[in-house]
């Protein structure tokens, strides 16, 4: 379309040139100036028109070609920067400019020289905004997700604990969705975008058991986005100075005020030296298991050895593994045994039992 444009106007001003260089030297004939004896024949005018509309057509194809080609490449280079960095630049360099137009006034006084002063005034305070804008783009992000900004240049207000912000191996995990499901979770659910690349990557992975781990991780993020009833943020921000993706996750949370929902052991570590808040689905997954005393009694079944010698390892319905002291001999029967105690961590629950046959025998 745009070159279509571009050789129709190349072509009327060719015609036009040539019809006027002709009756030019025609007027030059008819005054004698010329070193010609005779006059230019009059089907000349068309001959001239017609050279002329193709060499401005001939030249016009070329700078459109030229011109075509530089907008797609600004197009292209436009596209691949990250819109957090647009968004934060354009910012920047509109406060930059209207900064500029309030030293205008303090200018006029100086005439012509004011004027050319205004216009250095105006680059250069532009090219300042726009540094600063993508020095803060985090702040600016965050300003955008949350509405306000605190004293110390962080979001702040009402709602800002509501961001819940998932990592890679809580959504591989799954059972988030169900958790939403319930509506136990609160807020808004933040998903990073370097979390979503990392997913990504994954499922891209040559090994089957990570790429499946990756796919089923996509999955569980268009159920949550498309199925449940939850406000779901896509968090286009990133720490480029930090590689790892568990420290940006840390970063993210001290920015956003918000909690990081996560099964990683570390990553929970990681966040309370941090300082920063977390919800471990796993913790979640054993406050609600049944409560086993020191002195209850359970029927279990012994499947295997343990580690210690003499031991064996029996299972709760819910998963919770159970160490039966001198169980090694009832492998494979089921058996009523006396809880002795109970460990919980981070990582999950495990209880410690002895045969009440060997209890009564004692």
């Amino acid at each position: 379309m745009w070159k279509k444009l571009i050789l129709a106007f190349a072509g009327v001003c060719g015609a036009w040139t040539g019809y006027s260089l002709y009756h030019t030297a025609e007027t030059e004939f008819a005054a004698g100036t010329a070193r010609f004896s005779d006059r230019l024949p009059v089907e000349g005018s068309i001959l001239f028109t017609v050279l002329g509309a193709i060499i401005f057509l001939i030249a016009g194809n070329l700078c459109a070609q030229w011109a075509i080609s530089q907008l797609r490449r600004a197009v292209m280079a436009g596209s691949r920067i990250p819109m957090n960095e647009m968004a934060a630049g354009a910012a920047g360099l509109t406060g930059g400019l209207l900064l500029s137009l309030l030293v205008y006034p303090a200018l006029k006084w100086l005439g012509a020289g004011g004027d050319l002063l205004q216009v250095a005034v105006m680059l250069c305070l532009g090219y300042v905004g726009v540094r600063i804008g993508l020095e803060k783009k985090t702040e600016l992000a965050a300003l955008w997700a949350t509405g306000r900004f605190g004293q110390s240049g962080e979001p702040e207000g009402r709602g800002l604990e509501e961001h819940k912000i998932l990592d890679t191996s809580v959504i591989i995990d799954g059972r988030i969705a169900d958790i939403c499901k319930t509506g136990f979770i609160e807020g808004t659910i933040v998903i990073p975008e370097f979390v979503l690349e990392e997913l990504q990557h994954i499922a891209d992975s040559s090994d089957l058991l990570k790429r499946n781990r990756g796919r089923r991780g996509l999955d569980i993020l268009n159920k949550i986005q498309k199925e449940l009833d939850v406000k779901v943020l896509i968090y286009e921000g990133d720490f480029e100075e930090i590689s790892e993706v568990d420290s940006k996750l840390v970063k993210l949370a001290k920015v956003l005020h918000g909690k990081v929902v996560t099964n990683d052991f570390n990553l929970n570590k990681v966040c309370e030296l941090q300082g920063v808040s977390v919800l471990n689905i796993n913790d979640l997954a054993n406050a609600v298991k049944p409560v086993v005393l020191p002195g209850e009694e359970i029927i279990v079944q012994v499947i295997k050895d343990g580690k210690e010698h003499g031991q064996g390892v029996a299972y709760l319905d819910d998963g919770t593994m159970i160490v039966v002291e001198g169980g090694r001999d009832f492998i494979g029967s089921t058996m009523e045994v006396l809880v002795t105690s109970v460990l919980q961590t981070s990582a999950g629950r495990m209880i410690f039992a002895k045969p009440k046959l060997l209890e009564k025998a004692q």
